[in-house]
């Protein structure tokens, strides 16, 4: 059963050959055997996940079930989770319980999803390796030397590993799909607006957005389809008619154009991954597609902008941890400043204090015309450069990463080497595109690459199609990692 799709666990549940206990029951006690050495779970909620899949029965035997009803699923640690620990994997918030549910853990309940419990990730979501969790950094499957990726690293990891069928994460600049690529599984950031922020604990509130994990693009149209939908509780959520993200699954690639940026492959990419990207070019030409040369010549500032932009927007953000009213309270103190200076010093991960150090700054009196204001004509013109370059074709590919996984601890002292991880992702947030990555080859050490696929705005039936075409050509998002 860890080897089956959603569409096979869903129709196993509907025939009665399999109970949603039983399937939930099979997942925790893989996630006790294996989460020790993974550390893919901050939290794991036996007794709730049971009790919400004796409720999935109940609705199958009444016939009114859906397609996620008594499937096991994971949240990242950044939804907030009703009754359940919700950490954001900080000091700040280690003993935080939510009195309210995000939109989209609510949406997936009402699906009849079973949540196992909460993964691990990096600080406020500020990472790429899923090093600077409080609880640790969450380990690579298929080398557990190696990081999984950040910063929804231990969603990625519980997919891959067969921890869970499916997961979600938040993706600010490539947090999806970076560690889907990383990890052998498929991950998908849809355009920005379409899964609501609410409850969504915010590092970069123009950037965040949620986003799916799946062994396959079948599975992640599956859970996009319950996760997306319009929320008035979130301002920049988009009002617009619920989409069903499987429908174009099997349609031809014939006629398909896939725009190549030049910008991609270029400098900076390890041989190991253009070989992967450029076999898994060569697939998509024998199932029909035509592969043109594009231009994105504003992509090479994407990192410098994000790097002002987002730090600008999680000072603001984390503004409110200040010891008050909830989170971690520094036992000693003389008075109010000294309260809140020494709440979040103690709370906060260097990494998140780093990023905060640097919004400050930029936003501060003299400096936000020099560096913020800037930083956003920068990201205009990184939009303009994808509209341009989708007059010219239909979809973008090109690698997720640069690299393979790379060991723990490796890139942990250089925090710019760190942020180049993120090149080929960035760029996609700045313009609000929607964005995936599905496993395409192996590269060193026989560690997985991703192949990142780019799509319009709203186009995400087409960009999972585009795909899935591809899985069913190859067998690279079958493969699992010899974990257990």
């Amino acid at each position: 059963m860890i080897e089956a799709s959603l569409k096979d666990l869903a129709a196993a549940l509907r025939a009665g050959t399999l109970s949603s206990v039983e399937l939930t029951t099979l997942f925790l006690d893989r996630i006790d055997a294996l989460n020790p050495s993974l550390n893919a779970f901050i939290t794991v909620d036996r007794d709730g996940a049971l009790t919400a899949a004796r409720a999935a029965d109940a609705r199958l035997a009444a016939g009114t079930a859906g397609p996620l009803t008594g499937i096991p699923l994971a949240h990242k640690d950044v939804f907030c989770t009703e009754g359940v620990r919700t950490t954001c994997a900080s000091r700040m918030l280690e003993n935080f319980v939510s009195p309210y549910d995000a939109h989209v853990v609510s949406q997936l309940k009402a699906a009849g999803a079973v949540m196992l419990g909460k993964t691990n990730m990096d600080e406020y979501a500020m990472g790429s390796s899923n090093e600077n969790s409080h609880f640790g950094a969450a380990k690579n499957p298929w080398d557990a030397s190696r990081v999984p990726g950040g910063s929804s690293g231990g969603s990625a990891v519980a997919v891959a590993a067969r921890l869970a069928p499916m997961a979600t994460g938040t993706d600010t600049g490539g947090s999806v799909r970076q560690p889907a690529a990383l990890t052998g599984v498929t991950g998908i950031k849809p355009t920005y607006g379409v899964v609501s922020r609410y409850g969504m604990i915010a590092y970069a509130s123009s950037l965040d957005q949620g986003g799916a994990f799946g062994r396959s693009a079948e599975d992640c149209a599956l859970l996009l389809s319950a996760m997306a939908g319009f929320d008035p509780r979130d301002s920049t959520s988009v009002e617009r008619e619920t989409e069903d993200y499987t429908r174009d699954l099997g349609k031809p690639l014939a006629g398909l154009r896939i725009g190549l940026p030049k910008e991609f492959f270029a400098e900076g990419m390890d041989d190991d991954v253009r070989a992967a990207t450029e076999a898994a070019l060569d697939q998509y030409r024998q199932l029909g597609a035509t592969t043109v040369e594009v231009s994105l010549p504003n992509a090479k500032l994407a990192i410098p902008a994000y790097y002002v932009i987002a730090p600008a927007e999680a000072s603001s953000n984390l503004s409110r941890f200040d010891g008050v009213r909830y989170g971690h309270r520094a036992p000693e103190y003389g008075d109010l400043a000294d309260m809140y200076s020494k709440s979040r010093a103690q709370g906060f991960g260097a990494e998140v204090k780093r990023r905060i150090l640097v919004g400050t700054y930029v936003l501060s009196h003299g400096y936000y015309d020099a560096y913020y204001l800037q930083a956003q004509k920068l990201r205009r013109l990184i939009a303009e450069d994808f509209i341009a370059a989708f007059k010219q074709c239909d979809v973008i590919a090109g690698p997720t990463s640069p690299t393979v996984a790379w060991p723990i601890g490796e890139k942990s002292d250089d925090p710019v080497q760190m942020y180049l991880q993120d090149i080929y992702t960035i760029a996609v947030n700045l313009a609000g595109l929607p964005g995936l990555s599905l496993p395409c080859g192996t590269g060193a050490g026989d560690l997985p690459v991703g192949l990142q696929l780019i799509g319009n705005y709203f186009d995400e039936a087409r960009l999972l199609n585009v795909a899935h075409g591809f899985q069913l050509a190859t067998d690279w998002h079958r493969r699992m990692p010899a974990v257990g």
